[in-house]
């Protein structure tokens, strides 16, 4: 069975797509560094490090999420098991004009 989990973007173009941003700010920084009071970039800095930290916060998340319910934990684990024994079980073959025959007495 093939793994749910596998990810298939070259490891390039995630690389390239992590460091665009910070270097954008870097160049947007040197840019306009000197056209901003003292003040106001030390505003605008506190700005843009809570914001970083924000758009850091999925990926902990999602890091943190992968190792207590990833499929190599203890509860991934668990999981998998439950749904290969749930697979096995399958639902009934119910066919409601077969009981309503039967239930007629004409089956």
């Amino acid at each position: 069975m093939a793994d749910e989990h596998t990810d298939t973007t070259p490891v390039w173009i995630e690389t390239s797509a992590l460091t665009a941003p910070a270097l954008l700010g870097a160049a947007a920084g040197f840019l306009l560094g000197d056209l901003m009071h003292r003040s106001g970039r030390r505003g605008v800095g506190i700005g843009l490090a809570a914001a970083g930290v924000a758009a850091l916060l999925p990926f902990a998340f999602g890091g943190v999420k992968g190792l207590v319910t990833g499929p190599r934990s203890k509860l991934g684990v668990r999981r998998k098991i439950q749904r290969i024994r749930d697979a096995g079980i399958g639902t009934p073959d119910i066919d409601p004009v077969e009981e309503e025959l039967r239930e007629q007495g004409l089956l």
